[in-house]
């Protein structure tokens, strides 16, 4: 059996993640057992979610444990198998982790899942057709509940969660605006991925600048918002918001280090009668079929076009998830490992 490297957790942040708070080591691979199956991991997904399992705090998930694999979602191959459902070669996503190989149960319900690369590249199964996609048509479509013509707003726009949110609501009829950082982001979140405008946080000190800059991209005002950053950009989007607007709240990065968010305009919430969900998106498996399908064909007829920053081995996973929380990558954040 091959030599495992792996990213474990090694010891928890105190403020903001550091790279030693991860530690790089390699084990041996077990032999299998009935009904098992080796997978090589191809690609490692680097998503915002695994800042807030670092912490040994009180969330929605179980906190990372100390000296154990980072979790994290994987694309790969099966390259041994003693299960009657997987074959050697068979394209797989599941929840491997940071490190090259992962030995997994057939029995366990939802940790493997074949897919077909025909159409779709493999890696794109960790981004648009996969969770972040899912996550993206979940807040969409079952929070926000969209009308053709309406105005709908995604903070980190040019992610692999806001990109197939763009992608959906144009769909859908609606006038999609995004917010995201600098200005090679915004290019591409209007000239690549089909939004209407897109505004430069970055250009702003303050939530009353960005919200005049959002009334410029957004003149009817904003019907439904995807939360995805929190702190000044939800206090510029509630001042932008109409009457009965819906909010989606998947994540709030501006607070992962353990900073205090503030809401300053509350009273907003009650004066335009604002419905604000937070979800998470392995609560609602039951959407995933009915979305995959979706995000699938926009992949393959070309209405969705992602975008990878991908850093090359396992070494590289701790650099490269401190970068994603600073915004320094530019689409899917991805490990390559083979």
């Amino acid at each position: 059996m091959p030599k495992n490297q792996q990213i474990i957790l090694d010891n928890r942040p105190t403020a903001e993640a550091v790279v030693s708070n991860f530690k790089l080591v390699s084990s041996e691979t077990p032999a299998l057992k009935d009904g098992q199956v080796l997978v090589r991991h191809h690609y490692l997904s680097l998503d915002p979610y695994m800042r807030g399992r670092m912490n040994d705090s009180k969330s929605y998930a179980q906190p990372q444990p100390l000296g154990e694999v980072m979790i994290g979602g994987t694309v790969g191959e099966v390259v041994e198998s003693k299960s009657a459902k997987f074959a050697v070669g068979d394209k797989v996503v599941g929840m491997g982790g940071w490190q090259e190989y992962s030995v997994v149960d057939d029995n366990q319900m939802g940790m493997l899942r074949k897919v077909d690369t025909t159409h779709v590249p493999l890696s794109h199964y960790l981004g648009a057709v996969g969770m972040p996609g899912v996550t993206a048509w979940y807040g969409l479509v079952k929070i926000i509940e969209p009308k053709a013509g309406e105005t709908i707003v995604v903070s980190a726009a040019t992610g692999a969660v806001g990109s197939a949110y763009g992608a959906l609501a144009k769909a859908r009829g609606c006038r999609v605006v995004g917010i995201a950082g600098g200005p090679d982001k915004c290019k591409y979140a209007v000239d690549e991925l089909g939004f209407d405008a897109c505004v430069d946080y970055k250009l702003h000190k303050d939530a009353a600048s960005l919200s005049k800059a959002l009334k410029e991209a957004c003149p009817n005002g904003i019907d439904g918002y995807f939360e995805n950053v929190g702190g000044m950009v939800l206090d510029a989007v509630l001042l932008r918001m109409n009457a009965f607007g819906r909010i989606a709240v998947c994540g709030m990065i501006a607070g992962y280090d353990g900073q205090p968010l503030p809401l300053t305009y509350p009273a907003l919430i009650l004066v335009n009668r604002l419905k604000i969900q937070g979800f998470i998106v392995s609560e609602h498996m039951e959407v995933w079929p009915e979305a995959l399908k979706e995000l699938g064909t926009l992949v393959a007829t070309g209405k969705l076009r992602p975008r990878e920053s991908v850093a090359q081995g396992i070494a590289a996973a701790p650099e490269a998830f401190l970068g994603l929380l600073k915004g320094k990558n530019f689409g899917k954040q991805l490990v390559k490992l083979v």
